[in-house]
């Protein structure tokens, strides 16, 4: 498996772990634990949002383009 697949698995993983983290705790009367856990999933998200667009853009600048081919006969 390459790299960057496993890069985009693991943001992928980021994702989801702060959208768990963010949603999983209610708004109301929160104490300063809760608090951090809440924005540490909006953090973990945000960051990887960012790990997996970086995993898509290294996929995409590795590939090997085919050579052109020309053909100059008239």
């Amino acid at each position: 498996m390459k790299s960057e697949f496993i890069i985009i698995i693991s943001g992928i993983i980021m994702i989801v772990i702060g959208f768990l983290l963010y949603y999983s705790i209610e708004n109301t009367n929160l104490d300063l634990i809760s608090r951090y856990t809440k924005h540490g999933g909006i953090f973990v998200g945000l960051i990887g949002i960012g790990v997996t667009i970086a995993g898509v853009l290294l996929h995409l600048m590795g590939r090997e383009q085919p050579p052109i081919q020309e053909n100059l006969d008239n």
